[in-house]
């Protein structure tokens, strides 16, 4: 990858380099092919006039010393003829050369002067110019200069020489600079591509159900590079192994807990046969005993809901068994006010309803629903404390139902209120009792429905739990 990223940059950099040296150079030879041109011009002008001037004289000695001089001085060759075409002047020209003869000929019948081709180092070593004798009306003769273009092209070639050498220093530095960049950008991608590889092979391999449910890969999908493709491969492979070594785990202890629950109910079989028998010695230890077993089966209870819950099929169970339900928030937690409000009072204190609109349209069950409430309603009724005020409320939003349960209680420390939807966590001043599986089970139940389930410090203290639902008719 990091040869065709080097090619790729390297190509963009000729282009560039390119099209600033070819237009460069096309103007310095224009340039110069002018200085030239303009430079002969007003020579063969010069001349013209002193053409016209001997003619009216009849004297040519002077045009002729001029034209000698200008030969011997500059090596270029002038030639001057009258209105017939006789030579008035001659310093180094051939009337034989059809060029010169083409160019008298052409300023004798008073044509417009042809553009001169661009100078090329390797172009043609003289240039024509040629200019008439007198005005527009009467052409008297003819002036032609055959210069030589061998400095103006020794000129082009020494500013070309120039550029190129520029283009290959530029070529160079850009070379450096594209596997400099190259380097940069694909090291840590071949890092990451071996460290992908390596932990991928460390992995087990998936089983064949997950692999015939996995979606299309990222390198099918998108494409582009071996080596990218190779990384988006690896990364797929790592991403099924974990997810496949998730779900092991979840059914690894959703089983756990199922083959565990015939056992405890034997023994709790056994213990209530013994229990007529126990000694009025070894009551409180019998009490005891049971109260361990029922602990222990709670346990394994909230354990296995808490795997179901959290397992992928869960969720697609529950997008499938909720896609047409929907219950009024309003009306649910009326119910389960009724249901919880001797159970508050026994404990001492006050569960409230807040002010709501009269309907909110939830996209779930009434049994989910409720099934979520329980959870927060019965921690806030075990933890929060005698005389505490509980209060439950329903708001609606664009899309969005929530209720939220909200008591005055003792709380927890604010480190840990992020940890309560933790498994098995409890807080630290929490009473004895319960498994720390309520509020994560609660959580996995919303959240297989499309909501969340938070829970927030309340000032100066308790907890607030948010249960955010979407709304019916919203799709999630």
């Amino acid at each position: 990858m990091r040869r065709r990223l080097l090619i790729a940059l390297t190509v963009f950099a000729a282009i560039a380099v390119f099209a600033f040296a070819v237009p460069l150079s096309l103007t310095v030879a224009t340039s110069r092919t002018q200085q030239l041109v303009l430079a002969r011009s007003g020579d063969a002008d010069r001349f013209a006039n002193l053409a016209a001037a001997a003619s009216s004289t009849g004297d040519t000695r002077a045009l002729a010393d001029e034209v000698l001089r200008y030969h011997e001085l500059f090596g270029d060759n002038v030639l001057v003829v009258d209105a017939k075409g006789a030579t008035t002047a001659n310093g180094g020209a051939t009337m034989a050369d059809p060029g010169i003869g083409a160019a008298v000929a052409a300023a004798r019948r008073n044509q417009r002067p042809h553009a001169e081709n661009q100078l090329t180092p390797w172009g043609s070593p003289t240039m024509l110019i040629a200019r008439p004798v007198g005005t527009g009306i009467q052409v008297n003769g003819a002036v032609v200069i055959q210069a030589s273009t061998a400095r103006a092209r020794a000129d082009i070639a020494r500013t070309w020489a120039l550029i190129v050498l520029g283009c290959v220093i530029a070529m160079a530095l850009f070379t450096l600079l594209a596997l400099t960049l190259s380097r940069w950008v694909l090291r840590p991608l071949a890092a990451l591509s071996h460290a992908v590889a390596d932990l991928t092979a460390t992995l087990p391999a998936p089983r064949a159900e997950t692999v015939q449910a996995r979606p299309p890969s990222i390198a099918r999908r998108h494409g582009g590079p071996p080596e990218m493709r190779a990384v988006a491969e690896s990364f797929d492979a790592m991403a099924l192994a974990v997810a496949d070594s998730v779900d092991a785990q979840r059914q690894l202890v959703a089983d756990t807990a199922h083959a565990m629950r015939n056992p405890l109910a034997a023994l709790t079989i056994r213990l209530d046969s013994l229990e007529p028998a126990i000694p009025d010695t070894a009551a409180n230890t019998f009490r005891g005993a049971s109260a361990e077993v029922e602990r222990l089966t709670a346990l394994l209870d909230g354990l296995l809901s808490l795997a179901v819950a959290e397992t992928p099929a869960a969720f697609d169970a529950a997008r499938t068994a909720d896609a047409d339900a929907h219950c009024d928030a309003v009306q649910v937690v009326a119910d389960r006010f009724d249901a919880w409000c001797s159970a508050y009072a026994s404990a001492g204190q006050e569960l409230l309803i807040a002010p709501s609109a009269a309907h909110a349209d939830a996209a779930v069950s009434a049994d989910a629903l409720a099934q979520i409430l329980d959870v927060p309603l019965s921690n806030s009724s075990r933890y929060a404390g005698a005389g505490a005020k509980t209060v439950v409320g329903v708001e609606t939003a664009p899309g969005w139902v929530t209720v939220t349960i909200d008591d005055n209680g003792a709380g927890v420390r604010p480190e840990e209120v992020d940890r309560l939807v933790t498994r098995f966590y409890r807080g630290s001043d929490a009473a004895s009792g319960g498994s720390g599986l309520g509020l994560p089970i609660a959580a996995a139940l919303a959240q297989a429905r499309g909501g969340t389930l938070t829970v927030e410090p309340v000032l100066p203290q308790g907890l607030a739990v948010r249960i955010r639902l979407p709304a019916w008719g919203e799709q999630w």
